[in-house]
């Protein structure tokens, strides 16, 4: 495939994320947003993609260098990891389903204005630095992608190729230059997998990977013993279906434990999973969909469970 990037740093990560630069854009009052006929809006809220997706974005995110040293400079993280997490998907949710895309999108870009800092090495960070912020735009898509495909239904190549379109309008709503942004699907495939080499053991993700390796800690005045009874099938569960989702790179920067019989096991139950995708339709929308998702979807009067194409059953499986 011919590409406009240099061999060298071939997306400009190594060239551009250093200089620290932050570069906020004025969007236009008129910038596309996304609605309900996009695959984003289907597919993102779905308690699927949210729950089975949860750790796959915030491992990717947190394994390159520069955004886990903002996690652990600015971030409250390390004392409330679950409170972390909701303040995140509540304004970036809006900025897909909200009726102000807009200006959740600038409230998501503002809200980065003061992350910076500096390195272990000396090199500077700044968290709207253009190569910076999309890598983080891009677990979400990745999100998306992933999820859908393993545990929603296959995706076709179409699919998927609409999917890296809207999220470049998602993108956009933000109000960050676009610099280096990969312009075709194929060019995004490619993207991801020279980021997933960069990936390095940062306090940030092997913090956030604990529960795994070490097992969930007790909750409340449980005893100990009572607790590693009740709490064994969970842990089971989150060594297999949640270690499962991680690419083999970040497992391995987690010091994460992988086996084949791991990997069976995950694909049956992602199987078993998709293959309950009829069932997921006739639930109510509120048990299907985050509630901002669901917000939307009731203003818009639309019924996302209504969409009854073909199922794909030939595809070769998630990237």
């Amino acid at each position: 495939m011919t590409t406009r990037y240099h061999d060298s740093d071939p997306f400009g990560f190594d060239r551009h994320v250093r200089e620290a630069l932050p570069m906020p854009v004025t969007a236009p009052a008129d910038t596309p947003k996304l609605g309900p006929d996009s695959l984003i809006w289907k597919f993102y809220g779905d308690i699927r993609v949210q729950l089975f997706g949860f750790q796959r974005l915030a491992a990717t995110e947190n394994a390159i260098a520069e955004l886990a040293q903002a996690v652990s400079d600015h971030s409250v993280i390390f004392g409330d990891f679950l409170g972390r997490a909701t303040r995140t998907a509540r304004p970036v949710l809006k900025t897909v389903y909200s009726e102000e895309p807009h200006t959740w999108g600038r409230t998501v870009r503002d809200f980065h204005t003061g992350i910076k800092g500096t390195l272990p090495d000396g090199a500077r960070y700044h968290a709207l630095n253009p190569e910076l912020f999309y890598w983080a735009h891009a677990t979400f898509l990745d999100q998306i992608l992933y999820c859908t495909d393993t545990f929603v239904r296959r995706l076709t190549r179409a699919e998927q190729e609409q999917i890296f379109d809207e999220g470049k309008t998602w993108y956009q709503l933000y109000g960050v230059s676009a610099r280096n942004q990969p312009a075709t699907y194929d060019e995004f495939v490619d993207y991801w997998d020279s980021m997933l080499e960069r990936f390095t053991s940062t306090k940030a993700v092997v913090y956030g990977t604990g529960y795994i390796r070490k097992g969930i800690p007790p909750l409340g005045p449980i005893p100990r013993p009572v607790w590693r009874l009740l709490s064994a099938p969970i842990n089971a569960y989150t060594r297999t279906m949640i270690t499962g989702t991680l690419p083999p790179q970040l497992r391995r920067v987690c010091g994460l434990d992988w086996s084949q019989q791991q990997e069976n096991t995950f694909q049956r139950n992602a199987a078993t999973i998709r293959a309950l995708d009829p069932a997921f339709d006739r639930l109510p929308l509120r048990a299907r969909y985050a509630p901002w998702a669901a917000d939307g979807w009731e203003r818009t009067g639309t019924d996302p469970r209504t969409d009854h194409r073909p199922r794909r059953t030939d595809h070769p499986g998630p990237r």
